[in-house]
């Protein structure tokens, strides 16, 4: 049944409305049915940051460190979403992509991605030679590729509202225009605070994204990282030079950069889109050239972590920046995929803001990481491929409430 507005208690409160805190009420709505459930979430509608602004990519799982929570979850994650939007009619395609070496220098980089593929449970991945590369994307100047035919694209703000809606369905209750301004742990329940609103609970699970550092020490607890936002500038193809892309293409990545490089993505909604680069952000949710807040800016900068990452990675740095500053040098970066591309075929598209957990020692926190207490679940990291995992984190994040109730 649906709940009623006026209920303040309830068993479960999720904070955040992108893709891992709608998966995670979800996949809680289906194990505890009985359960009083509602879901915060400070903007007007789900998707509103990283989830809606990312290229939209169905990843395989074929990058990470075997036995991490990225190796594992991705591919268990994949396999559930794609029956998820075959299941609710989502837009989806899995059409595979090429990770493409363009130079001999590259090859043994690209044989150790194909190594870890197939430790990792890749299904289909194949080493294949130039001419088979021809026949896959035909503009692509390549000497080696990896072609991964799970891999694919996804409507993610399209799942999100058929998860909003199958939460609905399951008797939960979802708040928009909620933005959590305190949070306060008893001993015995959670106090969720908005305005002049507030929610007990039994148990809290804050998926914050952008602000998940934040919501973690509003509830008290010491958060190992800080989040330093990362922005992704895209351009898209004119319809005129989309004939350049069939699928998804992308570089060899750049082992000591925390990027996967300049891609090429055919979206599950129509277009192709050409990024992202990867520039300091100087505001969480500025998404505009010039976009700046003071209070974020000061936190960063204020961060040990930021700028012993910032020197070990200024050369890379300073190339993202040019890129940013010119488009010229943005197409030069695509070029090195498909030499035919050329300024007048872009467009600019909109941006996205990444969040990058760092640890004082500059240390990327680069798996899914989570922080729990007896009441509380704050997912402190999700990365990308967190998109692809959800449903999987969210069986994670549903384990971890069943053994902490188990337990207490």
């Amino acid at each position: 049944m649906k709940i009623s507005s006026s209920t303040s208690r309830f068993d479960f409160i999720i904070v955040g409305a992108g893709i891992v805190g709608l998966s995670t009420a979800y996949k809680l709505s289906l194990s505890f049915p009985d359960s009083r459930l509602l879901l915060l979430e400070k903007e007007e509608g789900v998707a509103a940051h990283q989830t809606g602004k990312n290229s939209g990519v169905i990843h395989s799982g074929i990058y990470y460190k075997p036995g991490s929570y990225k190796a594992k979850n991705c591919v268990e994650g994949r396999h559930q979403l794609v029956d998820f939007c075959r299941e609710h009619k989502v837009e989806m395609e899995v059409c595979g992509k090429v990770i493409v070496a363009t130079s001999e220098e590259e090859i043994p980089r690209l044989e150790a991605i194909y190594e870890r593929g197939l430790e990792n449970g890749i299904e289909g991945i194949e080493l294949i030679g130039e001419d088979r590369l021809k026949e896959l994307e035909p503009h692509v100047a390549g000497i080696q590729a990896i072609h991964v035919p799970c891999s694919g694209i996804v409507d993610y703000a399209g799942m999100c509202e058929k998860l909003k809606d199958l939460i609905i369905e399951n008797g939960g209750e979802v708040r928009f225009g909620s933005a959590v301004t305190g949070i306060t742990d008893d001993g015995h329940e959670v106090t969720v605070r908005s305005g002049k609103k507030e929610w007990k609970t039994g148990f809290l699970i804050t998926c914050g994204g952008l602000h998940a550092d934040r919501l973690a020490e509003m509830a008290g607890l010491k958060s190992p990282v800080q989040i330093v936002p990362f922005k992704g500038e895209y351009y898209e193809l004119k319809p005129e030079a989309e004939y350049l892309v069939n699928d998804l293409i992308y570089p060899l990545p750049n082992p000591d950069f925390p990027f996967l490089g300049v891609h090429f993505t055919r979206m599950a909604l129509g277009g192709i889109e050409c990024g992202p680069n990867a520039v300091f952000a100087f505001k969480r949710e500025g998404y505009e050239k010039l976009s700046f807040d003071l209070k974020d800016t000061i936190e960063t900068f204020n961060f040990p972590g930021f700028w012993k990452l910032a020197f070990k990675h200024w050369k890379m740095g300073m190339d993202e920046y040019k890129r940013s500053l010119s488009k010229s040098a943005f197409v030069k970066g695509l070029q090195k995929l498909i030499p035919a591309v050329r300024e007048e075929h872009l467009k600019v598209s909109p941006s996205g803001v990444r969040a990058m957990a760092l640890k004082e020692d500059g240390e990327i926190l680069d798996d899914f990481y989570f922080m729990t207490d007896s009441r509380q679940i704050h997912v402190l990291n999700a990365p990308s491929p967190a998109a692809t995992a959800c449903l999987a984190i969210a069986d994670e994040i549903v384990t971890k409430v069943k053994d902490t109730q188990a337990v207490s």
